[in-house]
């Protein structure tokens, strides 16, 4: 090494006289002794490394350990705004949660809570208490349980009803969803096989019949709520299995997967089968999402007679797939919402933005749109573009709504790196802007933009290497 690389190295502070620095003691007030002794040793081997330590004095290093904490400190999960078009997206945390579940998970968060606790008797209670009389309510059901998701839900009531036993479904309603998430797979890890019926176009009540043998536990039809078979298709309807099932003693088991508690048609949004409907129309059990149409956290609630689920609240993989008291306060807010359906649309983001008005999207657009080409005039050629939102990734996804999107162009070559730079700037914002791209535009689609002041106000950060 050459004398002068040396004297740059040697200028180097060491860690203990940084640390020792007037202009590092707020970061040690701030974060403490081990924070900063973190986030000042990458800075220092920095210095090293490229030897351009010696324009660097100690603010500047101070200032550097701070970014670096700061980096550290900054959480994985963050808030980002939804315009992608995709109401309900999967990837994106799906159904957004009204402020009484909000406050609710708040008010039990920070201390004790009755969770499994009966303040009546004095003695232990069962979590499931504080959600299942709304659902009971709201359904119809007898009785009901929760766990963290629909495919535990799946995957509890055929292990509990079904295991070594075997379960009739329709070829046409084998599903997958994200993730890779298999009926088939699901019902092996169940203890349960599988036994196909009909075609995948067409199934018939006769399929059943001939599925149906001594082994049989119960038949199950799972709604394909994510995709849809057109043209030359049938189908057995749920009053027509719940008779093929009931004549055998057998129970009849839906899984109606996003789920819904009211009559979308009522809002004009397309139909789908309800909770209340599907048991009416005889199913035993009918497990559904309560992230999705629902509009609340990530839950799979199971409803329907209460002696099945009573059998499957036994089932030791209950406990192993138990929601939490956040879930539960927050899931219970949500129902509670229910009880006042005229006022529902206003109360529930979900359902607020699926019924957005188009002509309030587009004004909105209209406003936004002089913003967007002063903060990218160097980057971005913009302009309004009509589009079609989707529901839901997993909900209702071949059903499209009328919305208005902010179409963003690259400016000079139309290339892929330009346009991937572009959505990377959006992403690097404070609060990140995830769009979609498509015919090599970024589009912007606002169905989903609630707080248009934050927006508006991060553009000024807005920046593309």
């Amino acid at each position: 090494m050459s004398k002068t690389a040396q004297s740059v190295l040697a200028a180097v502070p060491s860690l203990d006289r940084l640390l020792r620095h007037e202009s590092v003691a707020p970061l040690l007030a701030a974060h403490g002794r081990a924070m900063v002794i973190s986030a000042s040793r990458p800075v220092l081997d920095g210095l090293r490394e490229t030897l351009t330590h010696g324009s660097v004095g100690m603010p500047e290093l101070a200032s550097r350990i701070q970014t670096q904490i700061l980096a550290t400190l900054r959480p994985s999960l963050r808030q980002v705004f939804n315009l992608t078009g995709t109401v309900l997206h999967t990837n994106l945390g799906r159904a957004p949660l009204p402020r009484e579940a909000i406050d609710a998970m708040v008010a039990v968060a920070g201390g004790a809570s009755n969770l499994e606790f009966d303040l009546a008797s004095g003695k232990r209670g069962d979590r499931d208490t504080h959600i299942e009389s709304w659902i009971c309510r709201l359904t119809g059901a007898e009785a009901a349980t929760v766990v963290n998701n629909n495919a535990a839900a799946v995957l509890l009531l055929l292990n509990t009803l079904a295991k070594g036993r075997e379960v009739p479904v329709s070829r046409g309603e084998l599903i997958e969803i994200g993730g890779a998430f298999r009926i088939p797979d699901i019902m092996t890890r169940a203890g349960c096989r599988l036994v196909e019926a009909g075609t995948t176009n067409r199934t018939h009540a006769q399929d059943f019949e001939t599925a149906i043998g001594s082994r049989t536990a119960l038949l199950m039809k799972v709604h394909t709520s994510n995709y849809a078979i057109e043209g030359f298709t049938a189908d057995v309807s749920v009053m027509e299995m719940a008779r093929i099932a009931h004549a055998r003693d057998l129970p009849l088991v839906v899984d109606l997967g996003s789920g819904t508690l009211i009559d979308l048609t009522r809002y004009g949004l397309p139909k789908e089968p309800t909770v209340a409907a599907t048991l009416l129309a005889g199913a035993d059990l009918v497990c559904f999402s309560g992230d999705k149409l629902l509009g609340g956290p990530q839950a799979g609630v199971i409803a329907g007679r209460k002696d099945l689920i009573a059998k499957i609240k036994r089932n030791p993989m209950k406990r192993a797939l138990r929601c939490d008291k956040l879930t539960i306060a927050a899931l219970g807010a949500v129902l509670a919402l229910y009880g006042d359906p005229d006022r529902l649309a206003q109360k529930l983001p979900a359902l607020r933005l699926l019924t957005r008005p188009l002509p309030e999207i587009t004004a909105q657009a209209a406003r936004l749109l002089p913003a967007l080409q002063d903060a990218l005039k160097d980057h971005a050629e913009i302009s309004l573009l009509d589009v079609k939102s989707q529901i839901g990734s997993g909900a209702l996804p071949v059903d499209l709504l009328p919305s208005t999107a902010l179409c963003l162009s690259p400016t000079g070559k139309r290339s892929g790196t330009a346009l991937n730079k572009l959505a990377a700037g959006f992403r690097a914002l404070p609060i990140p802007v995830i769009g979609r791209v498509h015919d090599g535009a970024l589009l912007l689609d606002l169905r989903c933009l609630d707080d248009e002041t934050a927006f508006l106000e991060q553009l000024k950060h807005f920046f593309i290497p």
